[in-house]
């Protein structure tokens, strides 16, 4: 058993939210790095585990929410992610992937000490979810090119900051040891 994990973070999204059409396009242009990121992840036999806004739906499972952005406007961005047979999913409420979930409890029972971020938003979501792994002592790798964004300078800097503050490892989707 490998002890990272790749979390997939926010990408099972419907885009009707106010920032939507300013992070498209970063969408649009992290899609194929992300795809095959996750792709090596399950060959590798590393842990997949996707990490999603719930809309408001409480009562929500994976499969309710995937069927409701697969039904909307953009599930040609939602498709090419879906999570398979093997991969966990856990529901959030909040920017952190930890916050007020089970996420670190989950971590543990798979003996993961280390987490690789590729998702939205870098600037938003990633950044506080690696904030969230470095306090618990949980090694954090972002995959910067498999992370999409709604304001570039304000991803860069949320960059050096986990790599800086949170001594967070950055790489580029086609690093050779990323798992």
């Amino acid at each position: 058993m490998s002890d990272t994990a790749l979390i997939v973070i926010d990408m099972l999204n419907s885009y009707d939210h106010e920032d939507a059409e300013l992070l498209l396009p970063s969408v649009r242009t992290v899609l194929p790095r992300l795809t095959s990121l996750i792709e090596r992840a399950r060959q590798s036999e590393t842990e997949v585990i996707y990490v999603n806004d719930n809309f408001g739906l409480w009562r929500s499972h994976h499969d309710e929410l995937l069927n409701t952005v697969l039904s909307g406007p953009h599930a040609d961005l939602v498709e090419p992610l879906r999570p398979d047979a093997n991969s966990l999913f856990v529901v959030k409420a909040r920017h952190s992937i930890f916050y007020q979930t089970p996420l670190e409890y989950l971590l543990r029972l798979h003996g993961i000490d280390t987490i690789v971020l590729c998702g939205q938003v870098t600037e938003q979501c990633v950044l506080y979810s690696a904030l969230d792994a470095h306090i618990r002592h949980i090694g954090v790798t972002v995959v910067e090119d498999a992370c999409a964004h709604i304001h570039r300078d304000l991803a860069e800097s949320a960059l050096r900051l986990m790599e800086h503050n949170m001594q967070a490892r950055i790489v580029k989707s086609t690093a050779e040891a990323i798992f």
